[in-house]
């Protein structure tokens, strides 16, 4: 597999401003995977510490007391360097902190590195849900930079089901090549709606080709997910968060698709879920879709954040929790019939946010409600405020969009559905299967 994050590295490698790095994601999304083929391709040794108290206790227990002491960088690669029998050279060895969250003195650690050993390359991660419990006491904050990895995107589900060449056409720009491909295009956007971008899957689905097995993967990451937070948060907290996961298919099953604290359970209040709400997201498993009470730039000032969707953080999780049927996926053109909004919004979200964490010019999304009309996704690029309104099909009707049209007038405005890109009087269409390259357009 090849993930987009791999150039992100490579930069961070050769800058001179570099600083020890945290990969945030939500679990099992590929971060151990991402630092250790980086270390494979980019350096002469990678020396991974794995702070993993389940792996080998012993270990863990020497870990856990080098970082108990003294903080600085010498002393600590010294305890490494007899710790792993390994000689650690700055300039040839990549450092991995992996399961970090499991000795937060070994988070600390990071900001002593910065300011007094910057010559060493280190990479960090772990449980995203256990690194923000350390945050605000002895969080190296302004000492690292971060890397935040999501689901695997489309193109880099076409890399890893042998379909680079027509990841690599979607980037050119070639629109009447892309079109007579269409039907490989739609092909593979409809097992990503069933497979999702989440590494094991993918990874087993690109070799067996296996609808039933990648299910079975999925839910046991869901199970996965609940365990942890059953780890990590009080049982009251617990509690709620499950509800709140459980809530999820029900609220995007409805028409607005607006989360409603009193869908969650009966006489749900928002002061007793919003902390359940939060930990999903500072999780990195849920995404939150504010709505926006006036357009004008910046986004971020206009949003009222008590009207929201509420959204899982890949498609394929989400069919999982939705009990989507294989067959809904292998019988031609049923994904158009069924489940089309609410997976067909997820899938586009989840690329926008890939973009929105890799483009600094980029913000959002939120969406808009007017008179009867709602556009899915609002976007500010480069200053400019853009309207995207989703369709799952060949639906030709845009009346939401025509709506904001209408009313503010954008420089740009773009409707995503199955139709070829085309540049109409007031808006352009834009191939679902192409969303990754809306900014450039």
């Amino acid at each position: 597999m090849y993930r987009f994050a791999m150039k992100r590295l490579e930069e961070w490698k050769s800058s001179a401003y570099r600083k020890p790095m945290i990969i945030e994601g939500a679990r099992q999304v590929g971060k151990s995977w991402l630092m250790e083929e980086f270390g494979d391709k980019q350096y002469k040794h990678t020396l991974k510490v794995n702070f993993d108290r389940d792996e080998t206790n012993s270990r863990a227990g020497r870990l856990e007391s080098i970082f108990s002491g003294d903080l600085n960088p010498k002393r600590l690669i010294s305890a490494l360097e007899l710790e792993y029998a390994a000689n650690i050279n700055p300039d040839e060895t990549l450092l991995i902190f992996d399961e970090v969250q499991e000795t937060p003195r070994a988070l600390t650690s990071l900001k002593y590195f910065s300011e007094d050993a910057p010559e060493y390359h280190i990479l960090a991660a772990g449980s995203q849900m256990g690194i923000a419990l350390h945050q605000g006491t002895s969080f190296p904050v302004g000492k690292i930079s971060f890397l935040k990895l999501h689901p695997m995107n489309f193109d880099e589900f076409l890399y890893a089901t042998d379909r680079k060449r027509f990841a690599e056409l979607l980037v050119s720009g070639d629109w009447q090549m892309i079109g007579t491909f269409k039907n490989i295009y739609l092909d593979a956007l409809k097992e990503y709606y069933f497979i999702g971008g989440m590494p094991e899957v993918v990874a087993s689905f690109a070799m067996k080709r296996d609808f039933y097995m990648a299910r079975k993967l999925q839910k046991e990451l869901l199970s996965g997910y609940r365990k942890d937070y059953s780890k990590h948060a009080p049982a009251l907290l617990n509690a709620r968060i499950q509800d709140v996961l459980s809530s999820i298919p029900r609220h995007l099953a409805r028409e607005n698709k607006k989360f409603i604290w009193s869908a969650i359970r009966s006489g749900a209040r928002s002061r007793d879920y919003e902390l359940a709400v939060q930990w999903i997201i500072d999780c990195a498993q849920g995404y939150k879709v504010s709505h926006l009470d006036q357009i004008y730039a910046p986004l971020k000032s206009y949003i009222d954040q008590e009207t929201f969707k509420f959204y899982l953080h890949d498609v394929g999780l989400l069919g999982a929790m939705c009990g989507v049927d294989p067959k809904s996926i292998l019988e031609e053109n049923s994904f158009i019939r069924e489940y089309r909004g609410t997976l067909t919004e997820q899938y586009v979200l989840q690329q926008l946010k890939y973009l929105a964490e890799n483009d600094p010019m980029l913000s959002g999304p939120a969406y808009w409600t007017g008179a009867k009309a709602e556009v899915d996704f609002i976007l500010q690029m480069e200053g400019t405020i853009v309207p995207l309104e989703v369709k799952a099909s060949y639906n030709l009707k845009s009346k939401s969009l025509q709506a904001y049209i209408n009313k503010y007038h954008p420089e740009k405005a773009f409707r995503a559905s199955l139709w070829d890109y085309r540049v109409r009087e007031e808006f352009t269409e834009i191939p679902l299967y192409a969303i990754l390259h809306l900014k450039n357009l």
